[in-house]
């Protein structure tokens, strides 16, 4: 799972959330441009730089800015999920995603998800 957005700073959400989902098994794949690695992980500057296929797209950047991620998960490809996390929405996006063959999720926190899930 590529994380867009995901800060080093273990105080922000996208670094808990991220944390969160490497502890349950998940591979993250930090989207940063400002660090080399984060939680362990190579960080990639942009999606398309990322070398190998992931699932999904989990965005934590600001919603002015999910359409054109929905665009390069497009171009991408392989990409199953594109997720807008709780707070960032975008129907423009979220239209993209799906015309692109993608599950769209906006406006919902991926961990909050999982952990109801496993209840």
């Amino acid at each position: 799972m590529a994380v867009s957005g995901l800060s080093p700073n273990p105080a922000k959400a996208s670094h808990l959330v991220a944390r969160y989902l490497q502890e349950n098994g998940f591979r993250i794949v930090p989207i940063y441009p400002k660090e080399e690695t984060i939680l362990g992980e190579k960080a990639y500057r942009s999606l398309s730089e990322i070398p190998f296929g992931v699932d999904m797209l989990l965005v934590f950047r600001r919603s002015e800015y999910a359409e054109r991620l929905a665009e390069e998960a497009a171009s991408f490809g392989g990409i199953k999920i594109f997720w807008l996390q709780e707070g960032i929405t975008s129907a423009a996006a979220c239209k993209k995603a799906v015309d692109a063959g993608m599950t769209a999720v906006e406006d919902r926190c991926v961990m909050k998800f999982h952990k109801m899930l496993k209840e």
